[in-house]
């Protein structure tokens, strides 16, 4: 791909953290970088300001019949007004016209910002239309990673990671071949519960449970972080992304968050990407790659005293973790059933229906009773995806 002509970029996703930040760079980046398409799920409050920003050609409405997160009437009808009543952009609701976005040929670059297995069909169309996936929407390759790599192989697509930590790897392995690689070490902040004693955890809340300290992010993947089933999902995404085996990926926890993984080759070199933790960074990174050009992000401050720590993963604290190791090895069904049953376990905790340490148990016994298959089809992973969400509701 040429980077340095025009390029039409459309992000799914466009009102999570990563679909704003990603707002933020193509603003900052300007031509030839164009938001020719934005989506939502339903938030048409945030849709509209990002429209107003960027005068995109096409905005999308996924979740069907929208809604404001601040429901007045006003605000309704200010949105209303603004994303139907202007006849800038076209406005089109539904999964169907979100594939729809996703292959487009007047799209050249797919921002898959989507959070959870909700993005894998359209995630899945731009890779089959050769498009280059700029890849926040992780589950994607955790859920189907060999089906997303073969469609890539035929239709030329490019898959470059959005996540900070694939990023840094991303950009480590530049300086050398996959088969020059002895391991990858994917770091993990830990979340807010790295030194909580043990017999507290049973009683956290989900406001304690949402209060990262290093990130913003949305509940779902601030939970995620605080079970550290986020790295999980990291490392089954890295075993597919890189096509490494689970034996060679590693995980530390780095407090900090500076440094967002490392590349150890085999003659003994490390090679780490270093950041303060921004992600407007590594999604500039995709959308520019090879060229890195200047941006908006938050720089490194030399002047300063630096403390950077590392540390084993204390797996009795975090057993999600190995979770993701298991099923990184495994492959097959097991990453779609993982999935689901964490998105679903999540859904419960946040209702008050099980406590924090029960997501870990729930995706364990929900994983040990799939029957598992090692080359599934697109639609039976989409079947598994549906039992194990209803075997997780039984838990209620």
């Amino acid at each position: 791909m040429d980077v340095t002509a025009r390029q039409n970029v459309a992000v799914l996703g466009a009102t999570g953290s990563i679909g704003k930040a990603t707002c933020e760079v193509l603003r900052h980046l300007g031509a030839p970088y164009r938001a020719i398409g934005l989506t939502a799920h339903r938030d048409l409050a945030t849709l509209s300001e990002l429209a107003e920003l960027l005068s995109p050609e096409e905005l999308v409405i996924s979740g069907g019949t929208p809604h404001l997160t601040q429901n007045t009437t006003n605000e309704r009808s200010s949105a209303d007004t603004a994303l139907t009543g202007s006849g800038r952009w076209r406005v089109r609701e539904g999964a169907e016209a979100l594939v729809e976005l996703a292959s487009s040929p007047n799209v050249d670059t797919v921002v898959a910002a989507i959070v959870g297995s909700a993005g894998m069909a359209s995630t899945l169309a731009a890779v089959e239309h050769g498009k280059r996936v700029a890849l926040a929407n992780k589950e994607s390759m955790v859920v189907a990673g060999p089906i997303m790599l073969q469609a890539a192989a035929k239709s030329g697509a490019q898959i470059l990671p959005v996540d900070s930590e694939h990023s840094a790897i991303f950009q480590a392995m530049q300086a050398g071949g996959v088969d020059e690689v002895e391991r990858i070490i994917l770091t993990a902040s830990g979340g807010p519960f790295l030194r909580k004693p043990l017999n507290e955890l049973p009683h956290v809340s989900v406001e304690e449970a949402c209060r990262h300290p290093t990130w913003q992010m949305g509940r779902k993947i601030t939970i995620d972080s605080a079970t550290m089933m986020n790295k999980a999902l990291e490392v089954i995404e890295a075993r597919w992304l890189f096509q490494m085996p689970a034996e060679k990926i590693h995980v530390m926890v780095h407090p900090q968050s500076i440094i967002h993984s490392m590349v150890e080759f085999k003659d003994g070199s490390v090679l780490a990407q270093l950041s303060p933790p921004d992600m407007k960074l590594p999604i500039q990174y995709a959308l520019t790659f090879p060229k890195r050009l200047e941006s908006p992000t938050l720089r490194m401050d030399w002047t300063k005293r630096l403390q950077l720590e590392l540390e084993p993963v204390d797996f009795e604290r975090f057993p999600a973790l190995q979770l993701g190791f298991e099923v990184a090895k495994a492959g097959g069904t097991a990453g779609a059933v993982l999935n689901a049953s964490n998105e679903a376990a999540i859904d419960l905790f946040l209702s008050g229906k099980i406590r924090f340490v029960d997501i870990a148990t729930v995706c364990r016994e929900i994983l040990n009773q799939h029957h598992y298959e090692s080359s599934p089809t697109i639609e039976r992973l989409c079947e598994l995806d549906r039992w194990a969400r209803q075997e997780v509701m039984k838990w209620t």
